[in-house]
């Protein structure tokens, strides 16, 4: 594996609710470039020499690193999770609709290495954290529930629970509920960062109903959630049935609701529910 050498640049902090947030820059030596990250940690943290354990909670396609700080519909949410749960909540940026995965085309989209092996070494040195796959967790939502599948599937060894809401569970944009203009630019987009996949089954190894098999012999705790209205439902579903027919334990749930920020307030709550009891302090 190629050395990985990160510099870790601290820039002024953020401040929401109680809890501290810092916003930082870690420096991936795999793609040559800085990358914003928001840390919430609690204000136990301040008081203290305890660690925490860690969530990492993921963004959107053409999001940004401080959309769960700044979008959601409850002011402070992200603030009260952190305090509630005596837990450190980290917010990585990365490229627009990039999936969270490695290209093996763009030296430029390599953010499963950034994750996995940059960022989180990074943020464990940094911050007092339990540095260990039993205290670390991931989720997020639309691309990052793609994101958080997949790199959970990967990288057992990294990560105790995993969660998605309304997650891009298949990257075919065929499945998808939204206009032509929109499904040819998404593919489009994935040709370049991909090559030609294969779309039907056995599904490629770079969306995460392709990782069903991967995701059994793992036996991480998994919670899936999608809005009735959303325009990835039918992923959704899809990877709930792949699941339920290779007998992969993992809590599903649809709910009325669409693709919204209002959708994913609700929903945060839910999976830091569901990741508290499966994590170690």
């Amino acid at each position: 594996m190629r050395k990985l050498l990160l510099l870790l640049f601290l820039i002024p902090s953020l401040n929401f609710a109680q809890a501290k947030v810092d916003t930082i820059q870690v420096y991936s030596s795999s793609m040559k470039k800085n990358l914003k990250v928001a840390v919430t940690f609690p204000t136990s943290y301040q008081q203290g020499e305890e660690r925490y354990p860690t969530l990492y909670l993921l963004h959107g396609g053409s999001g940004s690193f401080s959309d769960w700080l700044t979008k959601v519909t409850e002011p402070g949410l992200v603030n009260r999770m952190a305090e509630e749960y005596d837990m450190i909540i980290v917010n990585p940026g990365v490229g627009p609709s990039s999936y969270y995965f490695d290209s093996p085309l763009l030296d430029s989209v390599q953010y499963e290495t950034y994750i996995t092996a940059e960022l989180i070494p990074e943020i464990d040195k940094k911050y007092r954290t339990l540095a260990q796959k039993e205290s670390r967790a991931i989720t997020g939502l639309s691309m990052g529930g793609h994101g958080a599948i997949t790199l959970s599937a990967k990288h057992p060894e990294l990560f105790a629970v995993a969660g998605s809401m309304s997650g891009v569970m298949n990257i075919d944009t065929r499945m998808w509920e939204v206009g032509e203009a929109l499904k040819n630019m998404r593919t489009e987009s994935q040709k370049v960062m991909l090559g030609e996949i294969e779309y039907e089954f056995p599904f490629s190894t770079y969306t995460a109903v392709g990782l069903v098999n991967q995701i059994k012999a793992n036996g991480i705790p998994l919670i899936i959630d999608c809005g009735t209205e959303d325009f990835l439902i039918s992923t959704n579903r899809q990877m709930h049935q792949l699941l339920l027919a290779n007998k992969t334990p993992h809590e599903y749930t649809e709910r009325p609701g669409a693709h919204t920020w209002q959708y994913w307030t609700e929903a945060l709550p839910v999976h830091m529910h569901f990741i508290n009891k499966h994590l170690k302090r």
